[in-house]
């Protein structure tokens, strides 16, 4: 019998762990701490595996069964669900991770040290970046509005620096028009 709301509120905790079944390998996992826990169990090349959806009543009964449609769309296309959320679940971790002080100085290391560019050229980086990192340091690269370079720029131009003003303001274009993520060199 397919579950409802109503039925889902009235789950109690018991003690030990308990599974409640709505359809089609979806389920509701009631752990002795009272917590419910949605789940899909499916079968992948003879395996049994399971992917985890999240708790109720976070993911509503729709949500769950919409999550547990698609999953069973995904397996039906020869993928597996659980591996796709784990692989954006650490995508979203590494682009999080990646702010504009760091890409930068990974961009410093890559295209100037690396490339036998000057020592001048590396020190104007470097400065250009001491300049822009107070402001869009520590923020995600990713996020990086286009209003918020100028900002360090004009305190540069009132103190009458247009032309570091000018190179900071490429400096930030070639760091943020790098791309974050590297590529996976595909096995021969």
């Amino acid at each position: 019998m397919p579950l409802t709301d109503a039925r889902l509120r009235a789950l109690k905790p018991k003690d030990k762990p308990y599974k409640v079944t709505d359809e089609r390998g979806l389920y509701v996992e009631v752990t002795p701490t009272g917590s419910k826990l949605w789940r899909f169990r499916y079968r992948i090349g003879g395996a049994q595996k399971k992917l985890c959806i999240g708790s109720y009543p976070d993911i509503s009964l729709k949500q769950a069964r919409d999550a547990a449609y698609e999953a069973r769309r995904t397996v039906a296309s020869e993928g597996d669900p659980a591996f796709e959320k784990r692989k954006r679940k650490i995508r979203a971790e590494f682009l999080s991770a990646q702010t504009f002080e760091a890409v930068a100085r990974e961009y410093i290391e890559q295209m100037m040290v690396q490339n036998g560019r000057a020592d001048g050229t590396i020190v104007k980086a470097n400065y250009f970046l001491d300049k822009l990192a107070p402001a869009i340091g520590n923020r995600l690269i990713n996020e990086i509005e286009p209003f918020e370079v100028p900002a360090p720029l004009k305190r540069l131009e009132a103190a009458g620096k247009h032309e570091t003003a000018k190179k900071c303001r490429s400096f930030a274009g070639r760091v943020s028009q790098r791309p974050v993520a590297k590529p996976i060199q595909p096995a021969c």
